[in-house]
């Protein structure tokens, strides 16, 4: 084995192209897309080396959507997390949120908190979801809270300030074919390898997964130098 991958990073783009091609309404996509989530999750649980899997859950773009397609996506969270502390505590996985949370309704973020309170002992996998995240306002939002506490501007002081203070991610794999960040954990990827594969997320599986994860152990990682 060459590249250890410890922190796996993914976009999950395609939910809504996915139902529009099969005539279904977005919604349907959004909720295929949550099943994989789980399927994905469950495979990083049994790899060996993968102790964080990040996911872009809702970005704080995405607020721009129709209501109606926002309200669904806020419900359908609720219900994943509800329904997942069952594969969560199976699979002693860790789930942790990341993301300016407090424009959520109260009862999501009572549904939250629950959830990283119930598994917070769990040491298999850390699954984080990044929701209402983007990745400057994260950043902004460590740098002051270091003003806050008068601590010096710092590389270091900035990385621990970060809303869930983790490692820096291996591999970031983006599906739909678009070939972007969208903001997303702008500081963690700085030297990341990025993969970008045409399929819709509703569509992404674990072999797929694995013959990425293979093709990332074989890169050469120069960080910078020769």
């Amino acid at each position: 084995m060459g590249n250890k991958l410890e922190h796996l990073a993914l976009i999950m783009d395609g939910n809504g192209r996915w139902a529009e091609q099969r005539g279904l309404k977005r919604t349907k996509g959004h909720e295929a897309g949550a099943e994989v989530i789980r399927d994905i999750t469950t495979y990083c649980a049994k790899q060996p080396t993968i102790k964080s899997v990040t996911h872009y859950a809702f970005s704080t773009e995405n607020w721009k959507r129709p209501k109606y397609e926002v309200d669904f996506l806020m419900k359908l969270l609720n219900n994943y997390l509800k329904s997942e502390i069952v594969t969560y505590q199976k699979e002693n996985i860790r789930f942790l949120a990341i993301g300016d949370t407090s424009g959520f309704s109260k009862g999501l973020r009572d549904r939250i908190n629950e959830t990283e309170e119930k598994t917070k002992n769990n040491t298999n996998l850390t699954q984080i979801l990044a929701l209402n995240y983007g990745g400057r306002d994260e950043i902004v939002r460590s740098i002051n809270r270091l003003i806050d506490k008068g601590i010096k501007i710092t590389e270091e002081s900035i990385s621990s300030a970060l809303d869930t203070p983790y490692s820096d991610i291996d591999l970031l794999i983006r599906t739909s074919g678009e070939k972007r960040l969208s903001n997303y954990l702008l500081w963690q990827l700085s030297y990341s390898e990025l993969t970008f594969t045409e399929t819709l997320w509703p569509d992404f599986t674990p072999d797929e997964l694995e013959t990425i994860i293979r093709d990332f152990e074989n890169r050469k990682r120069r960080f910078g130098g020769i």
